[in-house]
């Protein structure tokens, strides 16, 4: 919430609960998600009585929800956006992907953010057919303006749920301490204010806003970051080389993280075995992303807000 304000200051805003999803280290995901099924379900119908109480008071045309599952009625158009159309888990992938494509047919539209051919998110949206309300997009990202260079060595992107952002800041923070080149590390602490200098003559700042971190991106060689999907959009877009860290236990980020090690395109390390020497020593190893920039969103949100006049 505090980043949204940030960029768009001017525009209201009321919180909604979250489903409160926390991220153990281990293996012990599915699980965890097992016990928190009816927390789910309940916060699921709550939402959606919340949501048909703001319609009259914010007099809303259209709700898009960002894989809000209740955030739908037959009052107003509705749209649900995801690029999980198929939920990566141990197990039951195929139970879960009817279970969401049911969820998927309460909404108007469903909008997929990647690529009809060739996407960025493999089997997440590409394994299992679409439902009959939703399409691809293509990919989403507010960069891709800039011109690129190599003349930043290392961007860090920090980020992920407590307390793994803690740990991943500790370790890359204390092995930057060694690193020689260039580097840049932004803490994804927005509630702080700090831009500071460490004795390395590295930057560590507590957050940047979207400009800034467009800039930053376009002239880092190698990204460190988590491999979620938002972060793989962006370096698509600009055309960057990464090694992801993806949060323990988060099947989705672990499971875009190996897809594209073993494609050849991005390293992949596991938080606990996180090393930036050896990220920066194999860096030539990988392909990186070749700029791809989509547009296909511009004409569906066209028509989709045409259809409300």
């Amino acid at each position: 919430m505090k980043l949204l304000k940030g960029e768009f200051p001017d525009v209201e805003s009321v919180e909604l609960d979250g489903y409160n999803i926390s991220y153990p280290e281990g293996s012990g995901m599915a699980w965890k998600m097992f016990k928190s099924t009816p927390h789910i379900l309940r916060r699921i119908r709550e939402e959606r009585t919340e949501l048909e109480g703001l319609i009259g008071p914010l007099k809303l045309d259209a709700v898009i929800s960002d894989n809000r599952f209740g955030l739908f009625t037959d009052k107003i158009p509705s749209v649900y956006m995801t690029h999980q159309v198929m939920i990566k888990a141990p197990f039951f992938e195929s139970v879960l992907y009817r279970i969401h494509a049911n969820y998927m047919k309460n909404f108007s539209e469903v909008w997929v953010p990647d690529f009809e051919k060739d996407g960025l998110s493999g089997d997440l949206s590409h394994k299992y057919l679409l439902p009959a309300n939703a399409k691809h997009i293509g990919s989403l990202s507010r960069f891709g303006q800039r011109k690129t260079s190599d003349e930043l060595d290392v961007l860090v992107l920090i980020s992920g749920p407590e307390p793994q952002r803690t740990r991943f800041e500790k370790t890359i923070l204390r092995q930057l301490e060694e690193f020689s080149g260039t580097a840049t590390a932004v803490l994804g602490t927005p509630d702080l204010k700090l831009d500071k200098l460490d004795s390395r003559n590295h930057r560590i700042v507590s957050h940047l806003n979207a400009d800034e971190l467009e800039t930053e991106m376009a002239k880092a060689s190698l990204v460190i970051s988590r491999s979620g999907y938002s972060t793989i959009m962006d370096l698509s877009a600009l055309g960057k080389k990464a090694a992801f860290v993806p949060t323990p236990g988060q099947t989705e980020q672990e499971y875009l993280a190996k897809k594209y090690q073993k494609e050849g395109k991005h390293l992949s390390m596991s938080q606990r075995k996180l090393d930036l020497a050896l990220a920066w020593k194999t860096r030539g190893d990988f392909q990186g992303f070749s700029s791809r920039i989509g547009n296909d969103y511009k004409s569906i949100l066209n028509q989709f807000v045409a259809k409300l006049s």
